[in-house]
């Protein structure tokens, strides 16, 4: 009997933009790491770092403007530079049905071009969801108030922001970890929160999750937040599950969540019991009238005892429930665009089984909610004042790979 091919115009079309240095670092890494079922694209204003780019699109913005030199730590360089190119941007994010805005905050690429490409991405139709890292602690203040305006404008112009802080790698990894060794984390857990979600929508499984159901979770949905969790052993989907909610990069908690999405994997011993433990703890503090859906698949690249567990969770309560305060913004809690409240009785879950494959680095990555920061002043201190700080030239110098 012939093996029927499916159509692949019928799959859901995904592209993952990688923006500035930090963004095409994250892209790169995932073409390397054989990311399946997306589309990825390099936009940069360094042409050095976009030649080095093994991504089969390359996208040179602000050539007249910046001559490829880059950005520097000027976003309004760096947005001028993406208005400028503004045909080239309209036509890589045309005809996709989601589209991941990823970069490193703090530059001035990634800051100020990530803004302009996500409008444009939206105004198209597209799902558009950011995935940006905020700068370590020893980057300094004026990396980090860069940052937190840039993730300020992303946000009004994506459906989904999941934010990533640096500086909460600190607490996962060993004294003797190098920077570089830290930097290509940063690139991991960005590769790993990308394919986490495209993967709910590319793999096969039982039953294949909808494009329509990861819609559902994460359009207008403000802030996001996105883990993974591993267990083994007697209690391992409760563990599992756990790990995925309750990660040392957590900002904030799932508490009174509107959307979540999980799935649990395991292997042919997975029982209806610990699908149903599983789905305790993690819904036992969502929003009574959260939109849930859950699934669970059969998982044969998963370690013999081994239960893997997703999380998507969207939807935050506007005035947050922090965990622990950020090491290093004065912004507060987070905000999402949707109010909720919570509740301690379970949400029925929507039952939907599907694949997911995620590639496994650090056991325990959990990205967190944005936090949204209030508008600063024209009479703060300018941008090309710190053009010489000594702690922002490190990060540009050590997340530049060559091939």
């Amino acid at each position: 009997m012939p093996k029927i091919q499916p159509d692949v115009e019928a799959f859901a079309r995904i592209k993952v933009i990688g923006i500035g240095g930090s963004g095409t670092n994250a892209v790169n890494h995932m073409v390397r790491a054989n990311v399946k079922g997306v589309e990825f694209i390099s936009v940069n204003t360094d042409a050095q770092d976009l030649h080095h780019s093994p991504t089969k699109k390359k996208v040179h913005i602000g050539k007249n403007l910046t001559r490829g030199l880059g950005a520097g730590m000027d976003p309004d360089l760096g947005k001028r530079a993406a208005e400028e190119t503004i045909e080239e941007i309209q036509s890589i994010t045309k005809g996709a049905d989601m589209v991941f805005i990823t970069c490193g905050m703090g530059g001035g690429t990634g800051s100020g071009a990530s803004p302009i490409v996500a409008k444009k991405a939206h105004e198209l139709g597209a799902l558009t969801v950011g995935v940006v890292t905020k700068p370590f602690f020893f980057e300094g203040t004026q990396r980090m108030r860069i940052a937190e305006e840039g993730i300020a404008n992303l946000s009004r112009e994506v459906d989904a922001l999941i934010t990533i802080p640096n500086d909460r790698l600190l607490a996962t990894v060993q004294k003797e970890t190098t920077a570089v060794e830290a930097f290509a984390m940063c690139d991991d857990i960005l590769r790993r929160a990308v394919e986490g979600i495209s993967d709910l929508i590319t793999t096969p499984g039982i039953i294949n999750v909808d494009f329509a159901d990861i819609k559902a979770i994460l359009k207008d949905a403000g802030s996001a937040l996105m883990g993974i969790g591993f267990g083994t052993g007697e209690k391992r989907a409760e563990e599992a599950a756990r790990s995925a909610i309750n990660s040392p990069l957590l900002d904030l908690s799932i508490t009174g969540a509107k959307g979540v999405l999980f799935a649990i994997a395991g292997g042919e011993d997975l029982t209806l019991n610990e699908i149903n433990e599983a789905a305790k703890t993690i819904t036992e503090s969502i929003d009574n009238d959260a939109k849930v859906i859950f699934g669970a698949v059969k998982d044969d690249k998963l370690k013999k005892d081994e239960v893997k567990v997703t999380v998507i969770a969207s939807g935050f309560p506007e005035n947050g429930t922090a965990k622990a305060t950020s090491l290093f913004s004065s912004a507060g809690v987070a905000t999402a665009k949707k109010d909720g409240g919570h509740t301690d009785t379970p949400t029925t879950p929507i039952r939907k089984s599907f694949g997911d494959d995620t590639a496994r680095g650090i056991n325990n990555s959990l990205i967190t909610p944005t936090e949204k920061v209030p508008e600063k002043k024209s009479s703060e201190k300018t941008i090309d004042e710190a053009g010489d700080d000594d702690w922002a030239a490190i990060p540009a110098f050590l997340r530049r790979k060559k091939d």
